[in-house]
C-alpha cells in the first residue's frame, strides 16, 4: 500500500509540473475593471504565469470547500459529542447502581442466614 500511495503522489506531482510547465505564459491581475478603477483611482495589476492562477484557485476552492463541510457537519458534531456525554453519565450511574445493589444484596443475604440459624 505505501508503494501504491508513492506511486499515485508520483503521478499527480508529475502532473502537476506538466500543467505548470504548459501554463507559463504571464498574466494580467487586475484588483478591478479598468474603467471602474480609473474612477476610484485603485488600479491595482500584477504580472503572473498562468500555472499560479490555476494553482491558487484550485487551492482557494479546495480550502473553501473544507470550510464548508466542517461548518455543515458542526451539527452533527455536536449531536455526537452531546450523545457521547449522555453515554458516560449513563454508565457512571449504573456502576453506582451496581455497586449499591451488591452492597443491598449482601446485606439482604446476611439477613436470610441470621433468621435460618
Amino acid at each position: 500500500m505505501r508503494y501504491l500511495r508513492y506511486m499515485v503522489l508520483g503521478f499527480i506531482a508529475i502532473s502537476l509540473i506538466v500543467v505548470a510547465l504548459a501554463n507559463r505564459g504571464a498574466v494580467t491581475l487586475s484588483l478591478l475593471p479598468e474603467a471602474l478603477g480609473a474612477l476610484v483611482g485603485l488600479n491595482a495589476q500584477m504580472q503572473v504565469p498562468l500555472f499560479v492562477v490555476i494553482f491558487l484557485g484550485v487551492t482557494l476552492g479546495l480550502l473553501i470547500g473544507f470550510v464548508w463541510e466542517w461548518l455543515r457537519e458542526m451539527k452533527h458534531r455536536s449531536a455526537a459529542r452531546s450523545e457521547h456525554m449522555q453515554v458516560v453519565r449513563l454508565e457512571r450511574e449504573v456502576s453506582k447502581l451496581k455497586a449499591t445493589s451488591t452492597d443491598t444484596d449482601k446485606d439482604e443475604i446476611l439477613a436470610l442466614l441470621d433468621e435460618v440459624s
